[in-house]
């Protein structure tokens, strides 16, 4: 129990050195430590569950085999997310399909916000149903948009990086990074007001 304690308490690298020297458990944790916001930018990204399983599985395996190869001085979350995203590509290319969200399924995040409004004292069941209309609408757009928008927006949304962490998961300068989130942005909004007007009409 100390001993997991201790491992808690460690950085990522400090988890991924533990492991290279032989403390699986170190793995473990580092696995458990990104299982849900990795696993939930996957499956934003690639837009079914069953590929996301897949891919969170193969990315973790590629850590195991290049552990040793990686610098210990540098962040392990870019690196982690390099190599999430280039899995997906490679996933959804063998696919030879764009990647579709299945609206009907809800993950986590959405099941929260729901019980959210149910707890709160003024929701009525209109405002729940034009909640749950929204958060389909803002999937259906970001399952719509290209690659590379769709990824640098669920990166910085709904896993929350940095722009540093995005520059270095992506491989690009940080202007990059700065100017492509705000045309993404720019093209979200201009396409949620396209359909919003389209649902009054």
């Amino acid at each position: 129990m100390d001993a997991i304690l201790k491992n808690q308490e460690l950085t990522d690298q400090q988890l991924l050195g533990n492991f290279i020297a032989g403390d699986k458990q170190a793995f473990t944790l580092l696995i458990k430590r990104y299982e849900q916001s990795l696993y939930n930018y996957l499956v934003r990204f690639l837009g079914k569950v069953s590929l996301a399983e897949e891919t969170f599985q193969e990315t973790f395996l590629q850590v195991h085999l290049s552990a040793t190869k990686f610098d210990l001085n540098r962040p392990f979350k870019p690196w982690l997310y390099t190599i999430a995203s280039n899995k997906a590509r490679d996933l959804m290319r063998s696919q030879a399909r764009k990647p579709s969200i299945n609206l009907t399924t809800q993950d986590n995040e959405d099941t929260v916000d729901l019980w959210s409004s149910l707890l709160q004292d003024d929701a009525t069941p209109d405002t729940i149903y034009d909640q749950k209309q929204q958060e389909l609408l803002v999937k259906k757009i970001i399952a719509e948009m290209p690659e590379t928008p769709r990824q640098i927006l669920i990166m910085a949304y709904y896993s929350q990086l940095s722009y540093k962490e995005m520059a270095e998961a992506l491989e690009i300068p940080l202007g990059t990074v700065k100017s492509r989130l705000h045309s993404a942005v720019a093209n979200f909004a201009q396409r949620y007001k396209q359909l919003q007007q389209k649902e009054k009409e």
